[in-house]
């Protein structure tokens, strides 16, 4: 059986901490991934409306091959402007690409956004560098507080509240696995068939809480589909060492627990984009085979826990948010 780490956050991948903003006014935040001694890095996007920044770069024939951090924001297109906090901040603390002898640097931002405007107090809510300053400020490697916070604070799941997810995974190698999900889908968590959680069945530990194994609910669906309103964002890591091709194909099975958990997904009106990051903090398990490299039975099992671990990330998330906006949460739905 599968094991979270101590935190069961992306938080027990060494080398990564993770910030969070929250103005409940604006029903709004964002959620910063800082790998300050740099991560290899891939990307996935598979949803229709993605709003995203520097995923070009990413791509495993172009230049820089690490980042320092990831920026999760709501705000739609406004949201962009976090990741310019964090770039300002990181390049204070010398971290970043090194550009020069007189030391500056170019921090290596990539962030994501998703659709949460209107939701606040104001129909554009005061998103900016300063919150992403703020995220960064207060990133920590501690486990991460989950629900109606950071890049989740306005989220909403399939007409449900959504929120912030996280969990982790050792595998038998001593490798850690983790994941971190901002849930804002137009897709629902839950089978409308038994009103229980598609992904219960991967729950470790009781993560999930007493109330996924017991209720039955009534999926809330919106009337309509409403165009870009939507998107589920995230970050997938592991402590161990792989290069920018290998990073996103664990992006790329990552997208399997976005999928699995929720449905529909990577729909015209879901911008879901999911990175992956390596800090290199482990030599990636090697054994011959006949087929491929030697590592690729070791990518392959690491990609299979990003999926399982974005699954329960998305779960902890749902069941970790309380009604707000308007919008009930899990525990708030009607019965069956």
């Amino acid at each position: 059986m599968s094991q979270p780490g101590p935190n069961n956050c992306i938080t027990d991948v060494s080398g990564l901490k993770v910030g969070s903003y929250t103005d409940l006014d604006a029903l709004c935040g964002c959620t910063l991934v800082l790998c300050p001694k740099g991560a290899t890095a891939g990307v996935d996007v598979r949803g229709a409306a993605p709003g995203t920044r520097e995923t070009d770069l990413l791509d495993p024939v172009n230049l820089v091959n690490e980042v320092h951090a990831v920026s999760l924001s709501g705000g739609s297109v406004y949201g962009l402007a976090c990741a310019d906090g964090a770039v300002r901040w990181l390049s204070k603390q010398g971290v970043g690409f090194p550009l020069d002898d007189a030391g500056h640097v170019a921090p290596i931002v990539p962030g994501a956004v998703l659709f949460d405007l209107g939701r606040g107090v104001e129909f554009v809510p005061p998103v900016g560098p300063d919150w992403g300053r703020a995220a960064c400020e207060a990133a920590s490697s501690e486990p991460i507080a989950l629900g109606c916070l950071g890049a989740g604070t306005g989220a909403v799941a399939g007409g449900m509240k959504g929120g912030l997810g996280s969990a982790s995974e050792v595998l038998e190698t001593g490798v850690t696995v983790g994941a971190v999900v901002a849930v804002n889908s137009l897709g629902s968590l839950l089978n409308p068939a038994t009103g229980m959680l598609w992904e219960l069945g991967q729950e470790v530990n009781h993560e999930f809480g007493p109330e996924a194994a017991i209720a039955r609910v009534l999926p809330p669906w919106p009337p309509q589909a409403e165009p870009a309103k939507n998107t589920t964002i995230g970050v997938v890591a592991t402590d161990t060492t792989l290069n920018k091709a290998q990073c996103k194909k664990v992006a790329q099975m990552a997208q399997d627990g976005l999928a699995r958990a929720i449905r529909p997904t990577h729909t015209m009106f879901d911008g879901d984009t999911i990175f992956a990051l390596a800090t290199a903090q482990r030599p990636l398990p090697s054994e011959p085979g006949f087929f491929g490299p030697p590592e690729a039975t070791a990518i392959t099992e690491i990609g299979r826990a990003a999926a399982d671990c974005l699954s329960r990330a998305i779960i902890r998330a749902a069941m970790a948010a309380e009604s707000l906006g308007g919008w009930p949460c899990f525990r708030d739905l009607a019965s069956r």
